[in-house]
Parts: C-alpha cells; sequence; structure tokens
C-alpha cells in the first residue's frame, strides 16, 4: 500500500509539473502601442492580457486585421468569451447558390476551430456567437465592376451578433474575412474570444488584385494552387492568374486536341484536365477569387505542338539566338490552319473557366529572330509585298492578334477584356496601330520606373503593374543557365513590394490602374517550394492594394508578424520566417 500510495504522489507530482510546464509565462500590457511581456503571477492572472489579445487593441487599428481596413473604425477594448461550437449564421441570401454559401460558411467555422495551437481542449462555456449576413443582391458576376465592401457591425446584446452587410457575395466574404480575424485564442485563460463590439466599413483601393503563378516551367498539383488560393483569400487578394501552358510544359488537357498534353506534359499524371479546372474555379469562387487564365501566344510554345505543324523555331539552338529560355518556340501565325486550333482551344478554356471576364493573351518575348528563321514564313509575308524589317514582323504580329482576339469572341459569351503583357508591340508605333485601348488591357512587366509605362497611360490604356523589381518574386536566387544569380536578382523583401506605390509608377494616370499582380515564374520553383517564396511577401502586395496605406512598412511589420503566424496555423502554409519569433513576442524591439 506505501508502495501505491509513493507511486500515486509521484504521478501527481509530474501531472502538476506538466500543468504548470504548459502554462504561459507571459503575459502583455500595451506601452506606446506596442505589447510589452510581463511575467505572469497568481496577482495579476486574472487581469492579464495575453499577446494575441494585446494585439487586437494596442494599435491605430486592430493589430490582427490584414489588409487593414480603409473605414474610419469605431473600437473598442474588450473581448468576449464565445463558443466555437455554438457559431450560428442567419441570412435570407443562403436559399440562391447554397453551394458558394455553404463552402463560405464551412471555411469560417473551421477556421475558428483551428484557432486553439495547444493539443488542449479549451474550456467549455462562453457566449454563442450570431452572424447575420444581409445581401443586396444575389448576382454571382465576378468582374472589374463588381463591388467587394462590406460593412461589419459587432454587438454585445443577449450573446454576441456579428451583422455583416454587403452588395453581393464577395463582399460578405469579405466582411467574414475580416470577422474570422477579430476571433483570437487567448492562451492564458484556455478561451476563444471576440470584439466585444465594433463597426467599420471597408472596401479596397483597388479592383484587380493578383497572384500569378506559372504552373508550366514546374508543375503544381491542384492542392498546391488551392493551398495558394486560401492564402489570397486570407488576405483578400482576388485573382489568381494562371499562366497553364508554355514552351517547356503543355499540362492542360485539350479534348478536341488531345496530343498537345499527350505530347506537351512532363508525364500523364502532371496534367490539368477539365474537371480539375472547373473545381479550381468553384474553389476560388466560394473565397472571391477570380480565376484568370492566361494562354501565352504567340511566343512561348513548343512542347506539345510537335505534331501540329504551326511552330517556328522549336528548340532552336543555340537557342540564345532565338529566344530568352530554352526552349525557344513561336507560333507559325502566317498558317491559317492554326486559327482553327487556338478556337477550339479558346472555346474550351472558356468553358472550363466558367466565361471569365478577363482572358490573358500572354504576347511577351516575341523574337524577330525566330520568325525570321522560317523560310515559308518569309516567302508569305514577300508574296504580300511586306518586307522582313522589324515592322513588318509586328505587322505580321498585329495579323496574329486580330485573328486570335476574333475567334474568342466566336467562342465566348461576353466580349472579354484580354490582357497583354507589355512588349515591343505595346510600344509606339505599333501599340496605337494594333491594339484597340477599349479592348486590351497593358500588364507592365518592366521596371517601375520605366518611361514607356507613361505612354502606354498618356495613350490613354488601362494598366495592372508587374513591375519586375518588386512584385517578381522568384528574383534573387542562383541563375539556372549559367553560374552566378538570376536575371533580376537581388530578392526582393516583403517591404519593398508593400512599399511599391502605384501613383509612384503611373502618377496622375493612377486611375488607369486597375491594380497589380505579383508574380511567381517556376523555372527554379515547384510546389515544395512555393509557400515560402510567395508568402508572407504576397500580403504586402494585399495590403498595398486594398488599404494603400499612406505609411510604409514600418507601420505594418508588427502586423505582419500576426499575418504570417496566421496564415501558418489556420491555412498550414509554409510561409517563410521574417524575423525570429522573439521579435513577435517583443513588438517594436528589433526593426531599426
Amino acid at each position: 500500500m506505501s508502495r501505491f500510495i509513493l507511486l500515486l504522489g509521484f504521478a501527481l507530482n509530474a501531472l502538476i509539473g506538466l500543468s504548470l510546464a504548459n502554462e504561459p509565462a507571459w503575459g502583455y500590457r500595451c506601452e506606446h502601442s506596442n505589447c510589452k511581456k510581463v511575467e505572469l503571477t497568481e496577482e495579476n492572472k486574472k487581469t492579464a492580457v495575453s499577446l494575441s489579445v494585446c494585439r487586437l487593441f494596442c494599435n491605430e487599428v486592430y493589430g490582427t486585421l490584414w489588409p487593414k481596413p480603409t473605414g474610419e473604425i469605431a473600437p473598442s477594448n474588450e473581448v468576449i468569451k464565445i463558443n466555437p461550437n455554438q457559431i450560428t449564421f442567419k441570412s435570407d441570401n443562403f436559399k440562391l447558390y447554397p453551394a458558394y454559401w455553404k463552402m463560405a460558411t464551412d471555411r469560417f467555422l473551421d477556421m475558428q476551430r483551428k484557432k486553439n495551437p495547444t493539443k488542449y481542449l479549451i474550456k467549455s462555456g462562453g457566449n454563442p456567437l450570431v452572424i447575420e449576413v444581409q445581401v443586396e443582391s444575389d448576382d454571382m458576376t465576378f468582374n472589374l465592376d463588381t463591388y467587394e465592401g462590406y460593412k461589419l457591425k459587432i454587438v454585445d446584446k443577449d450573446g454576441v451578433h456579428a451583422i455583416i452587410t454587403a452588395k453581393n457575395f464577395y463582399g460578405a466574404r469579405n466582411g467574414l474575412e475580416s470577422l474570422s480575424q477579430l476571433i483570437v485564442y487567448d492562451n492564458i485563460r484556455n478561451e476563444i474570444v471576440i470584439v466585444s463590439s465594433t463597426e467599420f466599413s471597408d472596401e479596397p483601393k483597388y479592383k484587380y488584385r493578383a497572384i500569378l503563378l506559372d504552373t508550366s516551367r514546374n508543375y503544381f498539383s491542384i492542392e498546391a494552387i488551392k493551398r495558394t488560393i486560401e492564402g489570397m483569400a486570407m488576405n483578400k487578394l482576388n485573382t489568381f492568374h494562371w499562366h497553364i501552358t508554355d514552351s517547356q510544359s503543355f499540362p492542360m488537357v485539350v479534348k478536341s486536341h488531345p496530343d498537345l498534353s499527350r505530347l506537351g506534359a512532363y508525364s500523364p499524371d502532371k496534367i490539368y484536365t477539365a474537371e480539375d479546372i472547373q473545381d479550381v474555379v468553384r474553389y476560388a469562387k466560394a473565397r472571391g477569387v477570380r480565376v484568370l487564365p492566361e494562354f501565352d501566344a504567340p511566343a512561348h510554345v513548343g512542347e506539345g505542338w510537335q505534331k501540329k505543324g504551326l511552330t517556328t523555331c522549336f528548340n532552336a539552338q543555340p537557342w540564345k539566338d532565338y529566344c530568352v529560355e530554352a526552349p525557344c518556340g513561336q507560333l507559325s501565325v502566317h498558317k491559317e490552319e492554326l486559327y482553327d486550333v487556338l478556337e477550339d482551344i479558346y472555346r474550351e478554356m472558356v468553358e472550363n473557366f466558367e466565361y471569365p471576364d478577363l482572358f490573358h493573351m500572354g504576347g511577351d518575348e516575341v523574337s524577330v529572330s525566330c520568325w525570321n528563321s522560317s523560310a515559308d514564313m518569309q516567302k508569305w509575308m514577300l508574296n504580300k509585298n511586306w518586307g522582313l524589317a522589324e515592322k513588318d514582323f509586328m505587322r505580321i504580329w498585329g495579323h496574329f492578334q486580330s485573328n486570335a482576339i476574333s475567334r474568342l469572341d466566336k467562342v465566348n459569351i461576353n466580349k472579354t477584356q484580354v490582357i497583354l503583357w507589355t512588349s515591343r508591340l505595346t510600344e509606339e508605333p505599333f501599340l496605337s496601330q494594333y491594339l484597340d485601348k477599349e479592348r486590351y488591357i497593358i500588364q507592365i512587366w518592366t521596371t517601375g520606373d520605366d518611361p514607356k509605362v507613361k505612354t502606354i497611360l498618356e495613350k490613354g490604356y488601362k494598366m495592372i503593374v508587374s513591375n519586375y523589381d518588386a512584385l517578381y518574386l522568384d528574383c534573387g536566387f542562383g541563375a539556372w543557365v549559367t553560374d552566378g544569380n538570376n536575371w533580376c536578382s537581388p530578392y526582393i523583401g516583403w517591404q519593398k513590394v508593400y512599399d511599391n506605390r502605384m501613383e509612384n509608377i503611373a502618377g496622375k494616370y493612377v486611375n488607369q490602374v486597375y491594380g497589380a499582380a505579383a508574380a511567381l515564374w517556376s523555372e527554379q520553383v515547384d510546389e515544395f517550394a512555393l509557400d515560402a517564396k510567395l508568402w508572407p511577401r504576397a500580403s504586402a502586395l494585399a495590403e498595398r492594394l486594398w488599404s494603400d496605406p499612406e505609411d510604409g512598412w514600418r507601420g505594418a511589420e508588427s502586423r505582419m508578424l500576426v499575418n504570417r503566424r496566421r496564415l501558418v496555423d489556420i491555412a498550414g502554409i509554409s510561409a517563410e520566417r521574417l524575423q525570429p519569433e522573439w521579435c513577435l513576442q517583443n513588438e517594436g524591439d528589433c526593426p531599426i
């Protein structure tokens, strides 16, 4: 018996020690808008504030919100415990498009379940949370005219009530995102809490807030693509620009031309079927994200086209004489049969992408020397009494654009706006000659201070910004065709992304800028490096485009650390570490 009592004592001591070891040692207090550590004692434990709760209030805005709301906030300095198992939704709008509303509300509930980072169950009890969603329109159309704003109000009356009002599903979804960020885990009391009362309106400054992912240089699974879209939704980014084919591979299955993916995919399991694409589009839509298809042409084609007889200079060597990276390849745009194939591709793309409001035709890095290496193309041009100078090859490129866009229009329900990358064709005199400013949006990838940008804007074109010196997230790594670093080095930190202001690029023409896209070209990236290269730098772009704050990155640094942690904890995104965790726990003590 004495041995049993002794063993029981050891066990109780071990349990007590384990319990103490799992109790937090530190609380926080707000000093000069920074959360400062305070050692927990029996005397202050009842009134102590956890780091997550301190971050809610110790800022000019709620320190857990990303991106920062654009409307004035009615603040609160109190939280109230809620029961995450008693969150209910109330709305008359859920009857229409129930699948999308269910995905949005199920996702919200799942995010709250993931708030507790420990293996222990949170304390029972807490107030129920009723979320009332009021939406003016049941229209699920998503385009550049869609209003994405919302109003959020939280009141503590007979339980906790959150009221979200919006014009449409997309605004309401954004309101749910902000509401979720006002619900945090209090590790001192082991409970889930919410801001007890607040009210604010919020809407984005820019309509187009995008991430470009190149899934052709290297393949990315549907799971990896969805994880990226989930991160976008958490940051209120609204466009997933899918660069789905290139000269290296053709992973998109085109049922009317199965050889394209059969010959062009890296392997039979590295493809995107119609069902895959439709699944991604619907997954994204429920998260307020449009999926923008890009079919890059007339350059950046090659693999998959081998049996078509419709390409020029495919895999020509030495490649640097014909293109910017191996393998080379451009469409033989003088051949009429090419446009029948393009029409089939466009038809299947617009169907699978649910007739998108925008379509990207690529159009960058077209090589005159590639086309000029084709005797057949030369003959065709000379028969038309054209020459073989650069202006003549710009003319045949204009011929391609005219024919390609007419085939796109033939198969599309709506007359979509078309996006093109900056190139020689987007310079004068060819810009005005071949590209209708009412039809084409120009996406720049030059430096932000390139004078060509101003020329495009002066001519009245709308613009999307992807200046490589701030928004190419594949820059700053080792070269892959030689030694040294890759062409667009150095590495771009989140601070430079954050401070990349549209008005600094566009000046007085900033109203012609729809927004911007951070680009991740995948020559040196696959899905195993995806998260760290995208996040949290893409979050910096999200706040720049949604909030367009007057202050720079220093004012956002502490919230960025909180946002990065949320991406990891809630979405399982392997976002890059920005600082030692000590900096998260000692706000304001790291930046100089």
